[in-house]
């Protein structure tokens, strides 16, 4: 008999089928719990390649387990199962092994701990608990007789979901770690963290319109939400926004799951799920120059151009993506005055010049770098002639953007390895004081046990010398040979 040829529109709906059959065997056969109880214990499995389910919602589509981090590492995760995207994560700042020796348990308070690492996690719920549950919207939830003592919405990571409340009291952390976002009086925010986790530099504002309710001083503090009509909006009191931040999608009738995310490279951007893949629905920054630093340290961005250096380098380094091979790119110059060279650069501007204080006392570009050359905590200067704005870094330098006016010059420190080399000199001549205090010591004590023996006559030297030493032993022994003749 004659086979005939499958179609592609075949071959595409017997692959669904097979996907859908796969699907459910894999919930009966799994048949992960829909709560977990008080006692409830659970390692991780060497066999689990990617994610191991512990927890899901009423339809599968959300889930509480270990999710692998580079192999070896695993993060206590709720992911949703369609697209194994994280929504959010227990303690990101730490990392657990992906080991028969790390634990998860339930005993009133959920806790993830390895005592090889001493990484521990607790909700923190003084073993009040009955059960952990995750509902519908990936809410992971602790209840003590049908009251939530503790949700996993009070604490997000990276990541916002429809219908859930962002306050005044949290905030969105990238992956990374070296972006924000926070809320303000009537606006919120995003924050770069460019110097040591002690500078948090605003780059992106978006201040409440108050189109449709006002602001008012006194009468709390404001929140977001993430409407599942497709917008983030951010409400005083009541159910009226003081403002709307529409999504590409707004007002669609489309059967969709939202999530708004702090990215890696700091832009917040929304998506929903189109049944097989993640749809782009918004972006806070649409510029890619207008992100904190798109094309890393001493970067220069043009619009429409892509990346390129500060120092003329056509290009960007793609291994280290940074532009200037300094040894340490952080903290500030208080500790040298000469460890620096500097980089001028015209033709430069700031991506958020915006929000950053400005100095309209220097007359000149030269007053402008004086001013940043005296201060040691000054990574480097803008200077505006038009205007006379004066804009100072006090943190190192990062992506800076590409203008045909020439007029705005740059002026960046750049630290160089002869710091560290001064350093060195240092530490030695330290190391070097250091022997020369011990060699005193040691000589100093040689010349005392010299002249004490010489003090004490021959007589007590001899008696050193055969370790025999005056008192009750010398009398001992002699009342022992007393003993000896009498026998």
């Amino acid at each position: 008999m004659e086979k005939k040829p499958v179609n592609s529109a075949t071959r595409s709906l017997a692959t669904q089928l097979l996907f859908l059959i796969s699907s459910i065997l894999y919930t009966c056969t799994s048949a992960t719990a829909q709560e977990l109880l008080a006692g409830f214990k659970a390692n991780p499995s060497s066999s689990v390649s990617s994610f191991q389910s512990l927890l899901n919602d009423s339809t599968s589509t959300f889930s509480l387990g270990f999710l692998r981090v580079n192999q070896t590492q695993l993060a206590l995760t709720v992911i949703h199962l369609p697209s194994l995207q994280p929504l959010w994560q227990a303690n990101p700042t730490s990392s657990f092994r992906w080991s028969d020796k790390t634990q998860l348990f339930f005993n009133g308070s959920l806790v993830i701990s390895d005592p090889h690492k001493r990484s521990f996690w607790s909700t923190g719920t003084s073993q009040q608990g009955d059960k952990v549950v995750l509902l519908n919207s990936s809410n992971l939830q602790i209840l003590q007789k049908q009251v939530v003592l503790w949700q996993s919405f009070d604490f997000p990571t990276s990541t916002l979901v429809e219908n859930q409340n962002f306050t005044s009291n949290m905030s969105l952390v990238s992956p990374n770690g070296l972006y924000s976002m926070r809320l303000g009086d009537d606006f919120m925010a995003l924050y770069a963290r460019f110097k040591d986790g002690k500078t948090q530099q605003m780059y992106w504002k978006h201040k409440a319109l108050e189109a449709k309710a006002e602001v008012v001083q006194g009468q709390g503090p404001i929140h977001a939400r993430l409407e599942s009509d497709g917008f983030l909006g951010m409400y005083q009191m009541g159910k009226t926004p003081v403002d709307i931040q529409p999504f590409n999608s707004f007002n669609r009738p489309i059967d969709r799951f939202l999530m708004v995310q702090l990215e890696p490279d700091g832009n917040l951007k929304g998506y929903y799920w189109a049944q097989t893949d993640w749809v782009l629905d918004y972006q806070a920054i649409t510029e890619t120059c207008e992100l904190p630093s798109p094309c890393g340290p001493y970067g220069l961005c043009r619009a429409g151009s892509g990346c390129s250096c500060l120092d003329n380098r056509t290009q960007v380094d793609t291994a280290s993506f940074q532009c200037i091979d300094g040894d340490d790119q952080s903290g500030d110059f208080c500790s040298g005055s000469d460890d620096f060279w500097v980089l001028r650069r015209k033709g430069v501007e700031l991506p958020f010049k915006e929000l950053m204080d400005s100095d309209t006392t220097s007359s000149s570009v030269e007053e402008c770098e004086l001013s940043c050359q005296r201060n040691c905590s000054c990574w480097g200067a803008v200077y505006n002639n038009a205007t006379g704005f004066c804009y100072t870094l006090n943190y190192p330098i990062q992506t800076l953007v590409g203008v045909g006016d020439e007029s705005k010059v740059g002026y960046f420190k750049v630290r160089t390895k002869r710091s560290w080399h001064k350093k060195m000199k240092v530490g030695i001549r330290v190391l070097g004081a250091v022997i020369v205090v011990l060699t005193g010591v040691v000589l100093g004590y040689g010349g005392y046990k010299i002249w004490n023996r010489r003090r004490r006559g021959p007589k007590r030297v001899l008696e050193e010398k055969t370790e025999v030493s005056p008192g009750p032993y010398k009398n001992l022994g002699s009342a022992s040979f007393k003993s000896i003749e009498m026998f």
